[in-house]
């Protein structure tokens, strides 16, 4: 049975609406990764995952697959891929990625359909670094040799939603009503019809496979260049420029297992709040934090600064003294609270003035294998700002930046070379 009904469906679609339809199937044998492997597996797909607390894995996660557009941006070039054929768009002076995001989104008018999740599909994809010279001006010193997208979007009205509570999964598509409905609503679930019969059909069980042989780690620095940038920071920080600077390494290697094999190592040796694998073709972006960058939802945006790590107790006695230990170090708190102020800070640009507070205040989070300082900042998104803004004025985070971020992000680019 699908979720609107047929009848439901046509009653309420108008020309320009987007309804999410689905079907609710029993997977109490299927997990994620077994899904993955029988449908997604290919570019233009992803997985998001959630352990909470590292400890507890999170009611749902959300597989997506063929996307209907992709978005790529670099520089003030953007390229959209939609099926089979593809154009170039040059962006505005003034404008970013994420304008061109809001345009996509909003050629649909979104209509939500019970027993759904908050996310049931929309973008998925990156921003990478050197987004954030789209919203503050810093020089152009360090080699750019990577040649990746400054941020790309795979735009997915298909989606697979495992509730881990229920052991179900709702096989979800979005139908874009023209003017034609019940052919819309159709073509919706003989798609959806399609995903149940890929997803039931027998796959060979891959264990992960080992990398062969030593690794060949290369760095972008070598260690005597890396320690002569540590002390250029401090040599800054002394002087009054910044409070923190977090100058960093690049480490890469030659792989020869799949990309989808490196999560299925990590998901299982780091389980995190937030674990990502997404598959853009030419190019795999995988992942375990922690840490949110913000979040916006109801009119409010969060933002939750991590800061200050100890590594967790073979007992609950240990696991105790360790976690009043990090409390009580005078270098992790100072960290800490300059990290919440620049979330206010960061906040304040586009929140009503006098509605920024901090709800937690250093408080302790267990993982899997470590426990952090975390605390919570929250705001009322102002008038005529969207999530958009707030994504602009929080990025990138200030655990990978310092502080004052501005000028932090000025001296990593004099001493980073890439």
């Amino acid at each position: 049975m699908f979720t609107p009904s047929r009848q439901q469906f046509l009653a309420m679609a108008k020309p320009g609406d987007l309804i999410p339809v689905y079907r609710e199937i029993l997977a109490d044998r299927i997990t994620p990764v077994s899904a993955f492997e029988r449908i997604a597996a290919r570019p233009g797909s992803f997985l998001l995952e959630s352990v909470e607390g590292g400890e507890r894995l999170a009611r749902y996660s959300f597989l997506g697959s063929d996307p209907y557009l992709i978005l790529r941006c670099t520089e003030q070039v953007a390229t959209i891929t939609e099926g089979e054929h593809t154009s170039t768009v040059s962006i505005p002076p003034g404008k970013d990625a994420l304008h061109l995001i809001s345009e996509l989104l909003s050629r649909y008018r979104f209509l939500a359909t019970p027993g759904l999740p908050r996310f049931c599909g929309g973008a998925v994809g990156y921003l990478a670094y050197d987004m954030v010279r789209h919203f503050e001006k810093l020089p152009q010193i360090a080699a750019n040799d990577l040649n990746v997208p400054d941020a790309c979007f795979l735009f997915t009205d298909t989606l697979l939603i495992f509730d881990h509570v229920r052991h179900r999964v709702k096989v979800l598509g979005a139908a874009r009503v023209n003017e034609d409905a019940a052919a819309a609503y159709d073509r919706v679930t003989d798609r959806i019809e399609a995903l149940i019969a890929r997803l039931r059909a027998p796959v060979g069980i891959t264990p992960p496979r080992r990398q062969n042989g030593h690794l060949q780690i290369q760095s972008n620095m070598d260690q005597p260049t890396y320690e002569a940038a540590v002390r250029k920071c401090k040599d800054y920080i002394m002087a009054g420029d910044a409070f923190q600077i977090v100058p960093s390494l690049r480490l890469s290697f030659p792989l020869d297992v799949h990309p989808f094999e490196v999560y299925r190592a990590i998901r299982s040796l780091n389980p995190s709040p937030y674990m990502y694998y997404i598959d853009l073709g030419d190019q795999q972006v995988v992942g375990t934090s922690p840490e949110i960058l913000v979040t916006a939802e109801k009119g409010r945006a969060r933002v939750r600064p991590i800061a200050g790590t100890r590594p967790r107790g073979g007992t609950d006695e240990e696991d105790a003294r360790l976690a009043a230990e990090l409390l009580a170090d005078e270098k992790e708190r100072a960290e800490h609270i300059m990290l919440v102020d620049l979330g206010r800070n960061d906040l304040g640009r586009v929140c009503e003035y006098g509605s920024v507070s901090v709800d937690e205040l250093m408080v302790v989070e267990r993982y899997s294998h470590v426990m952090h300082i975390v605390s919570n900042v929250t705001g009322r998104i102002a008038p005529g700002k969207d999530v958009y803004d707030v994504t602009r004025a929080c990025f990138p985070a200030g655990t990978l930046t310092g502080a004052p971020k501005v000028r932090a992000m000025e001296i990593i680019e004099e001493l980073e070379p890439t």
